[in-house]
């Protein structure tokens, strides 16, 4: 019982990082550059540049025309709700991998990292790496601007898919040491 706590609570350190980075590059982002826009003296290689900006909606500024008595509801708390749903099925269920677990310990991190901006921060979400992408989906040529929280959620989301879809079971061994 200690140890498979144990292992269930190593995972939330990756939250607690997450967060803790997020939190505190954005708090550089708004130091070095309090209005939004572009970081000339920070980092710009064409490809990858440091550009301040604010996003009030969610993903890809999904839902900036909801009306705004929604937004709060939409924006905080939805996201609170899952994420209190996925916390509490990391610690109830015996069925995540080692994998699964980091995984969804990372989508928690980068999920409440976007949710501490949309409550402390009224001017939105801080977002500020602006990557080149070579597509016509996008007219100006470069992915939407994002952050560290969103980097998590993305890259965890794929990661606990992959697992669950292709051989997402837990192995003998991992079963034998719980």
């Amino acid at each position: 019982m200690m140890k498979n706590l144990k292992e269930k609570l190593l995972p939330l350190s990756l939250t607690a990082f997450i967060i803790l980075a997020d939190q505190c590059v954005k708090a550089l982002i708004v130091k070095l550059k309090p209005e939004t826009g572009f970081i000339k003296d920070v980092f710009d290689n064409g490809f990858l540049r440091i550009y301040h900006v604010r996003n009030k909606a969610i993903a890809f500024s999904l839902g900036e025309n909801l009306p705004e008595v929604i937004k709060p509801i939409a924006f905080v708390v939805v996201p609170i709700l899952v994420l209190g749903f996925l916390l509490w099925y990391f610690f109830k269920s015996d069925e995540f991998t080692r994998i699964q677990r980091w995984a969804a310990a990372g989508i928690i991190g980068g999920g409440m990292g976007n949710i501490i901006d949309r409550i402390f921060r009224p001017d939105g979400v801080v977002d500020f790496i602006d990557i080149k992408f070579f597509t016509a989906i996008f007219k100006s040529g470069r992915w939407p601007t994002f952050n560290i929280a969103d980097s998590s959620v993305v890259v965890c989301c794929i990661l606990l898919f992959i697992t669950i879809f292709f051989g997402g079971k837990k192995t003998e061994e991992e079963k034998t040491n719980e």
